[in-house]
């Protein structure tokens, strides 16, 4: 199956990601999301990001001029009828995932191929309530987009070769390594990457040190561009808990179980640059403050 037209849902930070490297690799593309203010949102990013590769030399006038040409936005989800792709980026929530995929496996198109950027849920529940589990796949994108490589593809149970086949073509042509990996709650990346987080929330609510120092011993003594508490602000606290509230509910082990002091925060609404403060406080462009 040839794709020509990816649709995305979402237009957050993941989504605008997934838009504008489908744009740049040649694809035409349809961003869907709720409000119109979203989809400007996600507009102005791809905007920002290619004028910075434009800037940095990475990217010509015409090819930047040309991925934004392909790319189009719309609040109606039936304008995906005609996608061959489509890429959901929603809410980590599992209910949510799995009411929007019931509507898109009754609007697409019956070759259309349906994809999760879930970061956590197997993919085997959601394929499900798809009506195509055949064609129904993971591909877990990492933030930033446009600048990490990898591409976790997961199959689901029912999942086809030629599904998987044609999803890690299409990575590879927007330039990332398709890694696959089996579906399991958090798959490989968010398996390894969230209890680390998780211990060092539970570090500092435990007064083992400072948040800058916690930081700075994985930063300076582990090499780390960024220590995990301010990774968990770039990710956002609610997707954090989100994450490891999967985990410890699809292993049933008490080592998932997400910290107290990560609950408290997320439900004080302190969900880390994209509300301004997490366990650090950002300006409204997302710098770090002192």
């Amino acid at each position: 199956m040839e794709i020509r037209t990816i649709g995305v849902v979402g237009a957050g930070q993941m989504g605008s990601g997934i838009a504008q490297v489908a744009a740049q690799a040649g694809y035409q593309v349809v961003l869907v999301d709720v409000a119109e203010s979203f989809l400007e949102r996600g507009l102005s990013a791809i905007r920002r990001s290619l004028g910075k590769f434009l800037e940095k030399g990475k990217l010509t006038q015409e090819a930047h001029d040309e991925a934004l040409g392909r790319i189009r936005t719309s609040l109606v989800l039936g304008d995906l009828g005609e996608a061959d792709l489509i890429v959901e980026a929603i809410v980590e929530d599992e209910g949510e995932k799995r009411r929007l995929f019931e509507r898109l496996g009754s609007l697409a198109k019956p070759e259309a191929i349906l994809a999760t950027n879930t970061s956590s849920i197997p993919i085997t529940a959601l394929a499900r309530h798809s009506g195509r589990p055949e064609r129904f796949i993971g591909m877990h994108f990492f933030n930033p987009v446009p600048l990490m490589g990898l591409v976790e593809v997961i199959r689901g149970e029912l999942t086809s070769e030629p599904t998987r086949e044609v999803v890690v073509g299409v990575a590879r042509r927007m330039g990332k390594t398709p890694l696959e990996v089996q579906d399991y709650p958090g798959f490989v990346s968010n398996r390894l990457l969230m209890p680390m987080i998780n211990e060092a929330v539970e570090a500092l609510r435990e007064g083992v040190a400072s948040k800058e120092a916690i930081d700075g011993v994985m930063r300076l003594g582990m090499n780390h561009p960024m220590g995990p508490l301010e990774l968990a602000d770039f990710i956002g606290l609610d997707t954090c808990l989100a994450i490891m509230e999967v985990l410890h509910r699809g292993f049933g082990d008490d080592k998932y179980r997400p910290s107290p002091l990560l609950r408290r925060m997320v439900q004080a609404g302190l969900l880390g640059r994209k509300t301004g403060r997490g366990f650090y406080a950002y300006d409204e462009k997302g710098n770090r403050l002192a």
